[in-house]
């Protein structure tokens, strides 16, 4: 398992020095550990959750590594947000889910691996009204561009980056996204996987001022 990390990630080219190592595989093993009886994830073995999981969630590491402050919505076992938080020690993380086990989950697992950058949040993405104001907000495997974007728009703001982790459906997804947001799609590499894996950046568009009536795309 660590020899199939550390080789993943230098495929990525991301270098991780023996901690971060370290917490990645210890992740790996509180997954497994907590998914017998929360039921966290369909994977079961260690290599399918280091490459399905912890490489598919790194591979997004270029494009967030700027953020400071950044928000995983429908987070689930902490995905991507553990993998990207403990890569990422100067950026702050928010992972929010609706499932109290999920959560439990992710509040046990920050502890565990001494994640001071990362914190959870048990609510539906409609309920949460933060106070803080997020740079970048991430999702994966997590529902359709323009239903997330609809139960997203009381975080608008000008400068708000929208992360898509997608695998398929793209372009039926995009199909009719509005001009007040523009989408760049990006092709995904996770190494030793052959299927599709895109990331598609939701931004506004210049121009469109603060409001956010509508969520369609014009890519």
């Amino acid at each position: 398992m660590q020899q199939q990390l550390i080789a993943g990630l230098d495929e990525l080219d991301i270098e991780a020095d023996a901690q971060q190592i370290a917490q990645l595989l210890k992740f790996v093993e509180l997954l497994k550990k907590w998914n017998k009886v929360y039921n966290l994830t369909a994977l079961k073995s260690s290599e399918d959750i280091v490459q399905l999981h912890l490489l598919d969630s790194l591979s997004v590491l270029p494009f967030v590594k700027s953020a400071e402050s950044v928000i995983d919505v429908g987070s689930g076992a902490g995905l991507p947000g553990i993998p990207l938080a403990i890569m990422l020690p100067d950026v702050s993380f928010v992972l929010l889910d609706s499932n109290g086990k999920k959560t439990r989950f992710m509040q046990q697992a920050i502890i565990d691996l001494g994640l001071k950058n990362a914190s959870v949040r048990h609510s539906r993405i409609e309920d949460y009204l933060p106070l803080e104001k997020f740079d970048t907000i991430i999702t994966r495997a997590f529902a359709e561009i323009n239903d997330t974007i609809e139960k997203l728009k009381h975080f608008a703001h000008n400068d708000l980056r929208l992360l898509f982790m997608k695998a398929k459906n793209l372009d039926i997804e995009l199909k009719g996204l509005n001009k007040t947001y523009t989408a760049q799609s990006i092709k995904l590499t996770v190494p030793g996987l052959a299927a599709d894996r895109s990331l598609v950046i939701v931004t506004q568009a210049q121009g469109a001022g603060e409001k956010h009536d509508s969520c369609n795309s014009d890519s």
